[in-house]
């Protein structure tokens, strides 16, 4: 689904337990990102135990998987850290449990340099729109959140190299 030639992978952090992104959560969708240079990509197969009714992926889920997408999409392209303050999804067609969803997201607005806007949609194996999203993120520069106390050295290492991706 995702043209790897195309585009190029984000890296992630190693040392983290995010239930999203984490690559070592076991009970984690091990989320990995992909961009284009204006948008950010996810692809993965959903796991069984993330059902809400049957075999249909939780909506719960669905909204995790387009909160990630958004919040890379605004740390990779505004090159800032981000909090999710509102996120609002639609839910359109059911996505299944086993098989392979797409999700992107795209900076929509970022004219008053303290919170984004950022859009997203989530896509079957099929290439049907299965939700879409739209999150509200605040946003601060590095040294803002060193400042602040809200992340600690070593994940601003991090953080600067997917800045740099």
């Amino acid at each position: 689904m995702i043209e790897a030639k195309k585009l190029r992978a984000l890296p992630n952090r190693e040392n983290h337990s995010c239930f999203g992104c984490s690559p070592t959560n076991p009970c984690g969708l091990q989320m990995k990102f992909f961009t284009d240079g204006d948008s950010v990509f996810t692809e993965l197969k959903v796991p069984e135990h993330t059902s809400g009714w049957k075999n249909l992926v939780h909506g719960g889920v669905i909204t995790t998987i387009l909160d990630e997408v958004m919040g890379w999409s605004a740390i990779f392209l505004l090159k800032r850290f981000v909090l999710t303050k509102s996120i609002s999804v639609d839910f359109l067609k059911p996505a299944f449990v086993g098989g392979t969803v797409r999700a992107e997201g795209k900076v929509l607005d970022f004219s008053n340099g303290r919170e984004a806007l950022v859009g997203s949609s989530l896509f079957d194996g099929d290439g049907n729109l299965c939700a879409r999203g739209t999150g509200t993120f605040a946003v601060f520069a590095p040294e803002a959140a060193r400042s602040r106390g809200i992340i600690n050295e070593e994940s601003l290492e991090d953080l600067e190299r997917i800045f740099n991706a």
